[in-house]
């Protein structure tokens, strides 16, 4: 049992760190800088943390830009203010994903102008779908060998769509339920201590408050993990925060936390 909890735990917190450090804070939002090795080499961990559920990442910028350009209105490619429930908002979502991958749907130039990551060698085999069974593969035998009973089997659908269901349920909760310490014009809420547990991600209307802040967090009980780690990352010269301008009551301010 102690293998298969920390297998699970292990997988789920870093597939939600490389997501929220990768492909949201860095491939959407460009927060941060690195070197060419260094973004490889993100790049490299975010797919292998994420297994099976790969996420592309310029895909994903994209999306996520759109996100908040149209934020809670029809345009939004996921808000759950559409949708019955959790599971039409997620195949609504794979299916622009999915388009915009085979080049069905060209998105609109103003969610390409800036920077989005790109290694398509790695796209293409991390995508594919034998890449992506062998993991399946892997993680059916870890359960297999250390599994103490068969309704432990029941994780693996977790591990299978891992990124996904991470995704979906930021932008459920996160623009349903909470509290909200801005008027941003939309529904993104807040979530305490689930926005902890989620690294920062379900602060969602601190985020979309200062979109560009790599600081999610706000209030005094609001602790953002995955910024933390990043200015970590920033001391040791791995990666080097942008400074970024948040507005605080009709004034403005340079963040001062990087």
């Amino acid at each position: 049992m102690t293998v298969i909890l920390v297998f699970f735990f292990t997988h789920w917190f870093l597939s939600l760190f490389f997501h929220s450090f990768f492909l949201h804070r860095y491939a959407s939002h460009q927060m941060y800088t690195t070197s060419k090795f260094g973004e490889k080499l993100i790049y490299f961990l975010t797919w292998f943390a994420q297994g099976s559920s790969y996420l592309v990442p310029r895909a994903y910028g994209v999306m996520h830009r759109m996100h908040h350009t149209f934020s809670d209105t029809e345009k939004d490619p996921h808000s759950p203010h559409f949708f019955k429930d959790i599971w039409q908002m997620m195949m609504h979502t794979a299916a622009i994903y999915s388009a915009f991958i085979t080049g069905k749907n060209v998105p609109d130039k103003q969610f390409t102008e800036e920077y989005l990551p790109v290694w398509n060698t790695l796209d293409r085999f991390g995508t594919s779908m034998i890449t992506r069974t062998a993991f399946g593969v892997a993680y059916f035998a870890v359960y297999f060998f250390f599994a103490p009973s068969w309704w432990w089997f029941l994780l693996l659908p977790i591990h299978f769509l891992m990124g996904p269901i991470q995704g979906a349920i930021v932008n459920w909760c996160g623009h349903k339920y909470g509290y909200s310490n801005f008027d941003n014009g939309d529904h993104s809420k807040n979530s305490s201590p689930w926005g902890i547990l989620l690294m920062g991600e379900l602060f969602q209307n601190n985020h979309h408050y200062a979109k560009d802040s790599a600081n999610f967090a706000r209030k005094w009980f609001e602790f953002d993990l995955t910024y933390f780690i990043m200015r970590g990352l920033n001391k040791l010269k791995l990666i080097r925060l942008k400074p970024v301008v948040v507005p605080v009551s009709n004034t403005s301010r340079v963040n001062s936390e990087m």
